[in-house]
């Protein structure tokens, strides 16, 4: 009789434990990441790994699409109801996802060690109109990379300061015979335009905006598309840089085909240490060089921020993943791919040693961040000067006639 009530208890206890529901109950997130060099997917992939190893209640689905299509995923997922509960999002998109309730304003969960924490200039990735939508993730700029041994074989002895000197250094290079076209930009159709672009208006001290309206077709954003045709013209610049993207920009300077490339951080240890670069032991890196008279140095703000969306289900534990990816632990531990976010990593042995000239560089350079500008139209206005871009240097029409199309095409 005991037995037969010992195996009915036993049996009511497995039927019990089989429909109850697990220890943990799971929460499955759907965060939006780019496909890139900096961090790349299996980065992302481990710092995740980390992350649900430590939350075992928690499951993330990542998802990989190109920077080009990033926005539009965002944007598209939130009509369809399935959306993601994390994504990542560019400095230039917090306005118009602001304006259209794309983000949650996380403003509330920032804490106080955070924003003494995070370099000021890093919170201008994620903020807007006083508020903040995420936490930033990748801080960077662009950079002037330059190949030591080809400047040293021209007997130039160190790199350019001013953006016309490193005109004057690249002609010494092609009329030496080193290189038949020195320079690689990343100038096709597309986003990484606007990022060169920008960083010669923030040289030649020109504007984006002024009251509102376009204000680069004259003074120094005139002066910077010219600068960017001439150099084009000369035949100093590798005439297919109006068809790179970065990493486009980053094969031909590791395969020795560049004395300079304008790129970002990720270039300096992939070219100066990477198994399949030509180039290891030679890379320099010194930031975006300024204009006699009106900079020091330049630099464009290309951070990018993790945020939460509005149609998420979970907003708290897609924080709590927030957290754990841009914490102060996971971006010194991958600070050679990225640099990190807080303020004292660039005092730590294990950030900086075997990089310290890139350190020195990202010193001036992020601290000269000139942003791209801050409006709810922005696509708009960047899809203008990219077509403006593109016509000025195949000749289409005068920088000045393309500057004024795209003003009046910009939305503004």
């Amino acid at each position: 009789m005991l037995k037969s009530i010992s195996k009915t208890l036993l049996g009511a206890a497995l039927i019990a434990a089989a429909s109850a529901p697990h220890a943990f109950a799971e929460t499955t997130l759907n965060a939006l990441f780019m496909a890139q060099a900096a961090y790349s997917e299996a980065d992302v992939r481990a710092m995740t790994d980390a992350f649900t190893k430590a939350n075992p209640d928690i499951k993330v689905n990542l998802e990989f699409v190109p920077y080009e299509g990033l926005h539009d995923k965002t944007v598209l997922a939130q009509g369809s109801g399935g959306g993601y509960d994390v994504v990542l999002f560019d400095v230039i998109w917090p306005a118009e996802y602001a304006a259209n309730n794309v983000l949650v304003d996380v403003s509330s969960r920032i804490t106080d060690d955070m924003k003494k924490g995070v370099l000021p200039g890093a919170w201008t990735t994620v903020n807007y109109d006083g508020k903040s939508y995420g936490m930033p993730w990748i801080l960077d700029t662009k950079y002037l990379f330059y190949n030591k041994e080809i400047l040293e074989k021209a007997g130039i002895k160190a790199p350019p300061k001013t953006w016309d000197e490193l005109t004057e250094q690249a002609k010494i290079i092609k009329d030496k015979g080193l290189l038949a076209t020195p320079i690689a930009w990343s100038w096709a159709q597309a986003e990484a335009a606007i990022c060169d672009y920008t960083t010669l208006v923030s040289a030649y001290g020109g504007e984006f905006l002024k009251d509102g309206k376009p204000a680069f077709a004259e003074g120094g954003g005139l002066d910077a598309l010219k600068y960017m045709v001439d150099s084009y013209k000369s035949g100093l610049t590798n005439p297919n840089s109006k068809e790179f993207l970065e990493e486009d920009v980053r094969n031909v300077f590791q395969n020795g085909e560049a004395a300079f490339a304008l790129n970002w951080t990720y270039m300096y240890n992939m070219a100066n240490a990477g198994k399949d670069s030509k180039v290891a032991g030679k890379v320099g890196v010194v930031p975006a060089p300024g204009v006699s008279g009106k900079s020091e140095v330049s630099a464009v703000n290309g951070s990018m921020g993790l945020g939460i969306t509005t149609t998420s289900k979970h907003p708290d534990e897609a924080w709590k993943y927030i957290v754990h990816m841009t914490s102060q632990e996971t971006q010194n531990a991958y600070a050679k791919l990225s640099l990190p976010i807080w303020s004292s990593s660039y005092d730590d042995p294990a950030v900086t040693a075997g990089q310290e000239e890139m350190i020195a560089a990202a010193k001036l350079g992020l601290a000269a961040m000139y942003p791209r500008p801050t409006t709810p139209k922005y696509q708009e206005l960047s899809t203008a000067l990219q077509q403006a871009i593109q016509e000025a240097l195949l000749d289409q029409a005068s920088p000045e006639e393309a500057l004024k199309s795209a003003a009046e095409n910009s939305g503004l």
